[in-house]
């Protein structure tokens, strides 16, 4: 299946909404309101089927100041993931992130594996894991 990464519009807020909420549901993801939602949007990106235009995959990035800013709510439609959706979707936040001159990443997750693939790295024992993410040398 092909699809393509694009920024998330306010349009984006119900289709968005309604593809994160079984993940939500099951404790995956935090629970958003769309008010919550509506702010991500801001700096959201979202993978979208060429087939039918579906969102497949969504991630946003939270800007706290010029110092941090935070990947938050990503998620892969289950039948689309290990295609590279994730990391195409982090790599979005990224470079936003770069064109925003924040400094440091952050993303709260029970996995290490995509985040350190994707040049994250930080743990905490027996902790969810925090990544930090320098985007200036």
């Amino acid at each position: 299946m092909s699809f393509e990464i694009k920024p998330a519009t306010q349009d984006d807020l119900a289709p968005i909404s309604k593809f994160l909420q079984p993940f939500m549901d099951a404790q995956y993801l935090l629970q958003r309101d769309p008010a919550e939602l509506q702010l991500l949007m801001r700096h959201g990106f979202k993978a979208v089927s060429v087939d039918d235009g579906s969102v497949i995959g969504f991630c946003a990035l939270e800007i706290y100041s010029r110092k941090l800013a935070e990947i938050q709510c990503l998620a892969v439609e289950e039948s689309h993931q290990r295609k590279g959706i994730g990391r195409q979707l982090v790599d979005a936040c990224v470079r936003t992130a770069k064109e925003e001159n924040v400094l440091e990443l952050l993303a709260i997750s029970s996995s290490e594996t995509m985040f350190k693939a994707c040049g994250f790295d930080y743990s905490l024992p027996n902790q969810k894991r925090a990544f930090f993410y320098q985007t200036k040398d």
